[in-house]
């Protein structure tokens, strides 16, 4: 991906935010009422896997999207000589398309994470199993874009405001690589997606991240309509 093609010339591209848009209408299906199998007791790996489905056979056709669907996608590195999988990940759901105008293929990866009003959720949710996969590791890779999806399992005024807190700690903020905003923040607004609360933006440079050397993470928190 070449600068100021792709994301960096007209984000969002309309694929990408019907995929977030598609996301979001599965969920609202799944999370309006209680059931046995989709709850806030669930673990991640179904939730993701249940929407994946429900997305790729009726929301996405419904909404015109013609790209691919994966839950729980592997990727991984290989040693070319011996073949053995030197470091492997499953992103939760991914939606692939081709952009047929700069002939580029295009990824958006959703990272989910239950999250509760807690230190512990709030640190596995920055650390190196969830939003830290995107600066470091190898999800999203040569991408511009991603999103960290929070499953509420608080309220979300009782998640948030110490969510945002912590990307204002110095540690924490050089650990993410932050860029911050032009107004001197974290954080990121408006986000690239309407559904998002807000973004991060991390220095990732090439190959991990596009040539422009950063990638910026739109963070949407969903929470089951049930009581």
């Amino acid at each position: 991906m070449s600068a100021g093609t792709g994301w960096t010339n007209a984000f969002p591209l309309r694929p990408a935010a019907q995929a977030v848009e598609a996301i979001c209408v599965a969920w609202g299906f799944y999370a309006k009422v209680y059931r046995a199998n989709f709850n806030r007791g669930t673990s991640e790996p179904k939730l993701t896997k249940q929407l994946c489905c429900y997305v790729d056979r009726v929301v996405a056709p419904s909404l015109g999207l013609l790209g691919t669907w994966a839950a729980e996608n592997v990727i991984g590195y290989l040693d070319p000589l011996t073949g053995e999988m030197i470091e492997e990940r499953r992103t939760d759901i991914l939606y692939g398309w081709n952009n047929d105008a700069t002939r580029e293929r295009l990824q958006l990866v959703f990272e989910f994470k239950r999250l509760r009003a807690t230190k512990g959720d709030r640190n596995h949710y920055l650390g190196d199993k969830g939003l830290q996969r995107f600066v470091t590791g190898i999800y999203s890779y040569g991408q511009a874009s991603a999103l960290m999806v929070g499953v509420l399992l608080d309220t979300e005024s009782a998640v948030l405001s110490p969510l945002k807190a912590e990307f204002a700690d110095p540690v924490r903020a050089k650990r993410l690589a932050l860029v911050q905003a032009a107004s001197g923040t974290p954080l990121h607004q408006p986000p690239n997606f309407v559904q998002a609360n807000f973004d991060t933006k991390h220095f990732r440079p090439s190959p991990l991240g596009p040539a422009h050397g950063s990638i910026q993470v739109s963070h949407m928190f969903l929470e089951f309509a049930y009581a």
